[in-house]
């Protein structure tokens, strides 16, 4: 993608997130991080990296289904290769959940050996869930809730809905921390901050959305040629402009 507007977007509530995540760590046995399978690299903070430090973690690749399912493959060899499990999912239809507590129990098993030979037999996993804003962690909650006792975590198609910590005791043995979305204060890279622009990661009242659509529909045209076509029956040939009119 070629550069177009300079993104960035940290409020205030986020240097407040930053700390209530690192001073919450000590209360969890996992950290569960959601990134966006369409934008992998992006969508991963890396001041994140710095606050879990040697914390257990686990990577889950949501929103799979509206990804290149070969690239998402490449990534869960890369993580694999960097000896860290990370799993495709969907937190709307729940498909790859099925995977998340045997994993989840397969790289704390150190640990879970330790608590039961201590007469802590059935202890609940403690998971903090993290990401960027818009990823999916209030969905992912949800979805595992389903049929539970934990409530609802609060949902919206935008950025900045959920403003604390929220524990959720989940069936199976697992008590979750929903920790709100959180940026880092400067994007290096600005075509960081234009792809987290169109996965919805930043408030579009910053935004010039026409442009971002001009630079998504110019992305699609050189990475997957044909793809508008397919979905949208326009000639692809037309300036991006045109077809975004």
């Amino acid at each position: 993608m070629s550069e177009v507007q300079s993104v960035q977007w940290f409020p205030g509530h986020m240097a407040k997130t930053r700390r209530a995540i690192q001073s919450s760590l000590k209360l969890v046995d996992l950290v569960a991080e959601l990134i966006d399978a369409r934008i992998p690299v992006s969508s991963r903070n890396p001041v994140l990296k710095s606050i879990i430090g040697n914390k257990p973690k686990i990577v889950l690749l949501n929103k799979s289904d509206m990804a290149d399912p070969a690239r998402t493959a490449e990534w869960v060899d890369y993580f694999k290769q960097h000896k860290t499990v990370a799993i495709p999912i969907d937190c709307k239809t729940g498909k790859g959940l099925n995977r998340l507590l045997p994993e989840i129990k397969n790289i704390l098993r150190e640990q879970i050996a330790a608590w039961e030979r201590k007469g802590m037999v059935g202890r609940p996993i403690r998971i903090m869930v993290v990401g960027v804003p818009n990823v999916g962690k209030s969905s992912l909650i949800n979805r595992l809730c389903k049929g539970g006792n934990a409530g609802k975590a609060a949902v919206q198609d935008k950025p900045g809905v959920t403003r604390r910590n929220q524990w959720f005791t989940i069936g199976k043995g697992l008590e979750l921390l929903d920790t709100p979305g959180i940026l880092w204060p400067k994007f290096e890279d600005q075509k960081v901050g234009l792809r987290l622009a169109l996965i919805g990661s930043i408030r579009d009242e910053i935004l010039n959305t026409d442009e971002l659509a001009v630079e998504l529909i110019r992305f699609l045209k050189t990475q997957y040629p044909g793809i508008l076509t397919e979905r949208y029956e326009v000639e692809e040939t037309q300036k991006e402009t045109e077809l975004l009119c």
